[in-house]
């Protein structure tokens, strides 16, 4: 007899609100667990009878391929595997009436290969299960309390750098929540979905945001993906003013958008050491206080037209899958994690689907000018690399010297980038009342990496 996995969430909605979540674009990138490397090669149709999705897993099984069937709208959907690592595998999401909203049940039936002799894997498999829908239960769950918490207000949001991985994650976020959005892309536009434009050339087509409600502006070139040579800290600063500078004044000669999302980060701050800094505190010098100040003035010209201009000042981005962890989780799973130079700088941190949080709530709610994209609770580097060892229980205390980080990437960016610290509160966020998915690291870094079942349930 086939295994049968089963778990089930309480959600604070009708069935068909739930069920209507997992039927929007970017559900499956919402739902996907961030230490997994799944990539989605072909798609057709959604989760409705005869939709297939094959999927690269990232692993010697190779792909994976499943066929949608047993649609009940409002009730049920059902993926089949008709190809892949599985002997056979059936899963049923069930959506039923409970008190207070309704109750989700995900069933998978599987069968393994080489049957039955593989008994012994199926302990692993199922630790493997129970991470997946410990991620997918505590993710729907929010989202669905965060789309009950915005009403019934849906937007059209513009999305600049949706390529990225905070873009393409905020695309997904956006679009399960109801929002319809649109992406600037450096090509001709395909679709109605997608708006051209060429920030280097200063070219946006007159009109091309008339209908949109929002603009959210992530893109620019990485702060460190090369060298910091002269003509990098050119292309750095100017893939952002520039971009920034063409948005704001399309917004200010009425474009239609009032609300203009412009990215900006904590290194304006500057190097302050254990100085205690919030949305009052003033900016601070060197190369990334300058850049993230001429990106911030840029937008100045929609503020004056009476376009609501936010700032988020985002910190240290943590996701598996993008930014600076996975540099951070090779060194620590092989036993060489351990303070950067002293240990001693503050590290301001958020998790991306906080991060995707807080631009949603900067889209609805009445901020204006810069506030802090970050967790309540910054540590220091040398404990945020002991949490990071502790979750993956391995050592954290081989230290990298200050020199050779200079030497490996350049003083000045090893010095900006990694020696440099934050110390900051979001004071901004805290009294507009934001509720944080994940104030604290350790349990943050327990979700992101897969070792949270019990915690995240």
């Amino acid at each position: 007899m086939s295994p049968v996995f089963t778990r089930r969430v309480q959600l604070p909605v009708p069935p068909e609100v739930a069920f209507d979540w997992h039927e929007r674009p970017g559900a499956f990138a919402r739902l996907s667990p961030p230490w997994q490397s799944v990539n989605v090669i072909a798609q057709q149709g959604g989760i409705r009878d005869g939709a297939t999705v094959t999927l690269d897993l990232g692993l010697p099984a190779g792909r994976w391929s499943l066929r949608h069937e047993g649609y009940v709208a409002g009730r049920r959907f059902m993926d089949r595997q008709t190809a892949g690592p599985f002997a056979s595998w059936l899963h049923s999401h069930e959506f039923t009436p409970a008190p207070g909203g309704c109750e989700m049940h995900d069933s998978i039936a599987y069968t393994l290969p080489l049957a039955p002799f593989s008994g012994p894997a199926r302990g692993f498999v199922e630790s493997q299960l129970d991470a997946l829908f410990a991620w997918r239960h505590r993710v729907t769950r929010l989202d669905i309390d965060r789309f009950v918490a915005q009403g019934s207000t849906r937007r059209t949001v513009a999305v600049t750098g949706a390529s990225g991985m905070i873009g393409q994650a905020l695309v997904a976020s956006l679009s399960t929540q109801g929002h319809t959005v649109k992406t600037l892309v450096r090509r001709a536009a395909r679709g109605v979905n997608e708006i051209a434009w060429d920030p280097a050339r200063g070219s946006l087509a007159p009109g091309a945001l008339a209908g949109v409600d929002a603009v959210v502006h992530l893109a620019g070139a990485g702060i460190a993906d090369a060298p910091w040579t002269d003509a990098r800290k050119r292309e750095l600063v100017d893939s952002r003013v520039q971009s920034t500078a063409l948005l704001a004044r399309a917004l200010a000669g009425g474009e239609g958008p009032r609300v203009f999302v412009s990215a900006s980060a904590i290194g304006v701050y500057g190097n302050r050491g254990d100085e205690e800094l919030d949305e009052r505190s003033t900016r601070g010098g060197g190369f990334l206080g300058e850049l993230a100040a001429r990106w911030e003035d840029a937008a100045a010209p929609a503020a004056a037209a009476g376009v609501r201009v936010v700032h988020p000042r985002i910190s240290l981005v943590l996701w598996p899958q993008g930014g600076a962890l996975p540099k951070l989780i090779t060194p620590t799973r092989f036993g060489a994690g351990g303070p950067l130079g002293s240990g001693g700088q503050w590290w301001s941190w958020v998790t991306l689907h906080d991060l995707l949080d807080m631009i949603a709530f900067a889209i609805r709610e009445p901020l204006h000018g810069a506030f802090n994209a970050t967790a309540p609770q910054p540590v220091r580097q040398r404990e945020f690399a002991a949490a990071l060892g502790h979750v993956m229980s391995r050592p954290a205390f081989a230290p990298a010297p200050a020199f050779a980080l200079r030497a490996l990437l350049g003083g000045e960016m090893a010095d900006a980038v990694l020696l440099a610290g934050q110390r900051l509160t979001p004071r901004v966020l805290q009294e507009q009342g934001y509720v944080w998915r994940d104030p604290d690291l350790e349990p943050a870094l327990r979700g992101l990496l897969g070792h949270a079942a019990k915690v995240l349930a």
